[in-house]
């Protein structure tokens, strides 16, 4: 059965070094295949070692690094290495969420890689048993001009609303991007959050021998096979070739699949349960026999198929979507059938659990692969990368003087830092009827159906910060999305990670990954945020040329009575005070970059102590704030002219000096008060040692940045056009 003669007979391919490496593995690799099963494996064999072993289902480059990360607090029900993470709300309440890439497939086939990409992240949330109740997404191009970004950008937007539009979910927050250096690889990030009963959470470990292993949902196709190996290599000249591994999704399948999945669940037939993403059936049924140290036999006659002839290699390897794998009760198994009849999906036996440490597969009579199991994924391989330190930047340049009109008016008229509208305008934030606060601002905000309590949802990172110092950059990310959550009133909870990076296998890379990842887990610790969840994305390059640094990190926090909530909307005669000090740092700076062409400097420090301080005055204070928002990109001048933009109002600003408006410092605020308001802030502020200084006033229908003065209608005219006009 196991060897080239029989292989061929079966009409597989010849196993060959070119065949191996096509599939992913190193020559390494494949000699540690042959001392695990003594024999050269069958074609079928290799498709799921090949499957396991790759980047994106094993982490074997990062695993090393992920373990150092911050993931526990008294808030944390689940924390990495299920579907989705798990974090306590109170009231026996529970939120379910998790981020994940679909970067590969993206690029590849726009509407379909980013579709699916929300589906498959949608699945990870309702598997644990929670209902999806919100989503947003981070989104990475090329350039503008870049002949692909176009077709990039309205594939993906249009994938993401059409998926989870008709699935039924908010879109409530997210961000997008253009840099060069996403040209030839953009990321697309998806993220999804549900509610569950925290005492009926479902998770994927097996347990039980001789246990009925389900089939549940749509049938297996095609689409897809190969599709985990693709996601783990770079890019070349036969990028076309690769659109048959991307997969096709059906949200109304999705939507039955979830109500069944949920009904199913509350008929207490579920030992466990998986989701097919990643390498489908192969990586569902191994990690679920894996984390209960049980062995799993498959009968691939028994899977339901919508494509005639497929091989036992194909239905392995499949990525077809809106798929699950249970391990269920015997005794309860009409029952469960019952439900998914109902729901007009598929519900099929396809194996069952055994003692040993075997994955055994049968098909059209033969047994295709007999494999141990453990050594797919818990014993599979994992790699101590060499790494270089990423070198402090080289001293700056001076910064001449900006005109400050000049200036903001190069960072809105920018993609990068004009309005969204354009793209959250085609996702529907609004059905559930509980969206608080729609996108296109720091947080999007959710209520708890039934309760005055609502969660707030953000997700952010600065890969220009990330790619000039990896350490400060990755504390950045996690201290703008506790600021975002702040800034509405929230109490930051935890954290997701979607970490983004080219080829591990070059030390310069591993090393912006190694510095990232020590950055985030010191700040998800000084903040109280820990990482419950997360996904690693490698291999992102072209040509040998890698993307940015890009460590997005998706956050939620708590609102523990929606009458919290930081949202009014400011009036006339507003003032704006600054929390925090501007020490005037400008390299890195989003002006820099967008008005002067430049990319040099140091990222800014992240003072964690300061960020947690302030957070909390914030939130200790909020009854006491009209509005909010976070300084950041662009600084104080971006900050305050999107909050007049959004009020209708003028604005003026007392200074006209570059790195007071234009600095990027950290662990800041932009406030809107009443004057009463104000002059309780001070004092609370004076009392607390914290810095706070009034930086301007709302009203009139001029823009006044020092003694510069210009009317604000056709600044607020180009923030709004200027993205639609980039890409549409």
């Amino acid at each position: 059965m196991t060897d080239k003669t029989t292989n061929d007979q079966m009409g597989d391919p010849i196993i060959t070094p070119d065949l191996i490496a096509a599939h992913g593995l190193s020559a390494p690799e494949y000699d540690r295949i042959l001392q695990i099963i003594g024999r050269e494996p069958t074609f079928t064999e290799l498709g799921i070692f090949s499957a396991m072993w790759n980047e994106h289902c094993s982490y074997k480059s990062s695993k090393k690094w992920l373990r150092t990360l911050h993931t526990t607090g008294p808030q944390v029900i689940c924390g990495p290495g299920e579907n989705a993470g798990v974090v306590d709300i109170g009231d026996g309440q529970a939120v379910v969420f998790k981020m994940e890439s679909h970067n590969h497939p993206s690029y590849i086939e726009p509407y379909q890689g980013a579709a699916t990409g929300v589906g498959g992240i949608l699945r990870d949330v309702f598997t644990m048993g929670a209902r999806p109740i919100a989503a947003m997404n981070a989104l990475s191009f090329g350039t503008a001009d870049h002949p692909k970004t176009r077709q990039l950008v309205n594939g993906v937007v249009a994938g993401v609303g059409g998926y989870g539009n008709a699935f039924g979910v908010p879109t409530v927050g997210g961000e997008v991007r253009f840099h060069a250096a996403y040209n030839g690889n953009c990321l697309v990030n998806a993220f999804a959050a549900g509610l569950a009963d925290a005492d009926k959470i479902f998770y994927s470990t097996a347990s039980g021998i001789g246990m009925p292993v389900v089939y549940l949902g749509a049938k297996t196709g095609r689409d897809g096979v190969g599709g985990a190996t693709m996601a783990s290599a770079e890019f070349d000249d036969t990028i076309e070739d690769k659109r048959p591994t991307v997969q096709v999704g059906d949200p109304f399948t999705e939507k039955r699949l979830m109500e069944a999945t949920l009904e199913l669940m509350a008929t207490g037939a579920v030992i466990s349960i998986q989701d097919m993403g990643a390498a489908g059936l192969t990586c569902s049924a191994v990690e679920m026999g894996d984390k209960g140290r049980l062995g799993i036999r498959l009968d691939l006659d028994a899977v339901p198929q919508r494509e005639s002839h497929m091989t036992a290699y194909e239905m392995m390897l499949s990525e077809s979507q809106e798929r699950m794998l249970m391990v269920l009760r015997p005794e309860l198994e009409e029952a469960a059938r019952a439900v998914f009849v109902k729901w007009d999906l598929d519900f099929a036996i396809v194996g069952e659990t055994i003692a040993e440490d075997r994955f055994v597969i049968h098909h059209a009579g033969r047994i295709m692969a007999d494999l141990p199991l453990s050594t797919l994924a818990s014993s599979a391989p994992e790699y101590d990368r060499p790494w270089e330190e990423t070198p402090a930047p080289a001293p700056m340049a001076a910064v001449p003087a900006i005109d400050p009109i000049a200036g903001l008016r190069s960072l809105i008229g920018s993609p990068n830092y004009a309005s969204k509208a354009w793209v959250h305008e085609q996702y529907d934030a609004q059905v559930m009827g509980d969206t608080l606060r729609i996108p296109g601002a720091g947080a999007g905000i959710v209520r708890v159906h039934g309760t005055q309590k609502a969660l707030a949802f953000t997700s952010d990172v600065t890969p220009r910060y990330v790619f000039a110092n990896p350490v400060e950059g990755g504390k950045q990310a996690v201290a703008e999305a506790y600021r975002n959550l702040t800034a509405v009133g929230a109490k930051p909870l935890a954290t997701t990670d979607n970490i983004n990076f080219g080829n591990p296998e070059k030390p310069r890379i591993m090393g912006q990954f190694v510095g990232a990842i020590q950055g985030i887990s010191a700040a998800v610790k000084a903040l109280d945020m820990p990482i419950v969840s997360g996904n690693v994305s490698l291999y992102n390059e072209t040509d040998g040329t890698a993307i940015l640094p890009t460590p997005t990190i998706g956050a939620v926090g708590l609102i523990a009575d929606i009458a919290q909530i930081i949202g009014g909307m400011p009036a006339a005669g507003h003032v704006l005070l600054q929390l925090g000090t501007t020490h005037g740092h400008m390299g890195q700076t989003a002006v820099l970059a967008e008005h002067l062409h430049r990319a040099d400097g140091d990222a800014p420090p992240v003072d964690l102590a300061a960020e947690a301080a302030h957070g909390d005055f914030i939130r200790a204070n909020a009854a006491r704030i009209t509005a909010c928002t976070d300084l950041a990109d662009g600084g104080l001048a971006l900050a305050a002219f999107e909050m007049a933009a959004t009020a209708h109002l003028g604005l003026t600003l007392d200074t006209d000096d570059t790195a007071q408006l234009f600095a990027e410092d950290q662990a800041r605020y932009l406030i809107a008060a009443t004057f009463d308001q104000a002059e309780a802030l001070f004092a609370a502020a004076a009392q607390a040692g914290l810095p706070l200084a009034r930086v301007g006033q709302l009203g009139g229908e001029a823009l006044s940045l020092g003694a510069s003065t210009t009317p604000l209608a056709p600044l607020v005219a180009l923030y709004r056009s200027a993205f639609a006009d980039a890409v549409a």
